[in-house]
């Protein structure tokens, strides 16, 4: 079992249990009490859990998971014009990531409209809908397990598809965005494919939101700030982030 694998889940463990001590990991894992701490180090470095004595517990639940169903409507307007403005980034023979959330699937509508030659790498179901009888539109699916809250494909196996691509661009949706906590998400599983879908882009990353999610922090970090080249956001967002000096780039869709 590789790091990644045996620290998703540890998550699970401390998420059904609320506590788990180090002494107990190592034998259910079959490894040193030293990978242990190690391991949650890494967690408790990236704010997953917070260090115990003798083990480790979750970390405060700032934002709880909402169903896809219940943020698909929210916010339309402004998700509509990121996307618009979003597309307008892209040419022709790009090939871009774009996750779950329903934020990106606005944007790959809008990217269909243009008539462009793209591929698009995605573990976002709904985008598999749009493109259904989309000819010049390339898809590469990262397949894994699906997610019906978040309408998505995740896991270990959904990061590995990732690992032989590269893409130019990628349009990153979130949960939450903050300079000190980065992008975050309220799901670990969602964390470890977006963080894998920025490392594998070459280019530019855009993180794609409304401004309600500006200055929020969730659970689990996918990426801190300074891995977002650019911001794209309503007048709401641009307003939080203007002040921030170590913000990224701010583009404000209108």
């Amino acid at each position: 079992m590789i790091p990644a694998q045996r620290q998703q889940q540890i998550i699970s463990l401390v998420k059904d249990s609320g506590h788990v001590q180090v002494s107990e990991l190592a034998k259910t894992f079959g490894v040193s009490e030293l990978t242990i701490r190690r391991d949650l180090k890494i967690l408790s470095d990236s704010g997953l859990l917070t260090r115990s004595f003798g083990g480790a517990v979750l970390s405060q639940n700032f934002l709880q998971e909402i169903d896809y169903s219940e943020k698909i409507n929210e916010f339309m307007e402004e998700k509509r014009a990121i996307g618009k403005k979003a597309a307008s980034f892209v040419k022709d023979g790009d090939i871009i990531c774009v996750n779950g959330g329903s934020t990106t699937v606005c944007v790959v509508e809008s990217l269909l409209k243009t008539n462009k030659q793209i591929t698009i790498i995605t573990n976002n179901v709904d985008i598999i809908r749009f493109l259904g009888k989309e000819e010049k539109a390339n898809i590469i699916f990262t397949g894994g397990i699906f997610r019906a809250k978040s309408r998505s494909m995740n896991g270990f196996m959904s990061s590995l598809s990732l690992q032989n691509i590269w893409a130019n661009k990628s349009f990153i949706g979130l949960d939450g965005f903050s300079i000190k906590h980065g992008l975050t998400v309220t799901v670990y599983e969602e964390a470890l494919i977006t963080k894998t879908m920025i490392e594998r882009t070459t280019g530019k990353v855009f993180a794609v939101t409304a401004g309600n999610k500006i200055n929020v922090v969730c659970n689990f970090k996918a990426v801190g700030a300074d891995r977002i080249d650019a911001v794209i956001t309503d007048g709401t967002g641009g307003q939080l982030l203007e002040n921030e000096p170590e913000a990224p780039e701010i583009i404000i869709a209108e």
